[in-house]
């Protein structure tokens, strides 16, 4: 059996978990998520801790109840405590700001780009160059973060564009006669 599948998860205070027989929805603070469970994993809660479990014991069956089990420790995660991903802005008048629910930048092209952010995400802008990308699900924060650094990644002769603030950015040299 998938050994990430057989850790149960605990619920913290606050979040409820419901169970269906196609679906699971989880609900806290933060908002709420649902997604269906593969009919290859039984989902049990008991006494405050989420159990998933392999129907059969088929590979794919085992594979699916690690990757269920990642899935909704990720919602749980999401509705209690949220997920962010942090971008900065390196390059000589970069500059993004924050206006509700769209993020301008101003990122060297001629004209400003406009992003708009999907339900259930917030922006904010503490400075000029950085970028803070906040939600309740993991995938679309991750999701929004790429699209947005993708409006210029950074290039590896000065390194200007936008970064993740973790990322490690390789500067090449230049050519040599």
């Amino acid at each position: 059996m998938s050994r990430v599948g057989k850790m149960p998860i605990a619920i913290p205070q606050g979040v409820d978990v419901s169970i269906t027989a196609d679906q699971i929805s989880v609900k806290g603070s933060l908002g709420s998520l649902s997604r269906p469970v593969n009919k290859l994993v039984s989902v049990k809660n008991e006494g405050g801790k989420l159990v998933f479990a392999p129907v059969n014991e088929s590979a794919e069956a085992n594979a699916m109840s690690g990757t269920m089990r990642a899935l909704v420790a990720n919602m749980v995660q999401g509705v209690s405590k949220g997920f962010e991903r942090k971008l900065n802005l390196v390059g000589v008048g970069f500059r993004a700001q924050a206006q509700g629910q769209k993020l301008n930048l101003q990122i060297g092209f001629s004209h400003p780009v406009v992003k708009d952010m999907p339900a259930g995400i917030k922006v904010e802008t503490p400075s000029q160059t950085e970028i803070l990308i906040k939600g309740a699900d993991r995938q679309v924060v991750g999701q929004v973060a790429a699209e947005v650094r993708a409006f210029r990644p950074p290039e590896p002769y000065k390194g200007k564009g936008i970064r993740y603030a973790d990322e490690k950015v390789v500067i090449k040299e230049t050519k040599k006669k």
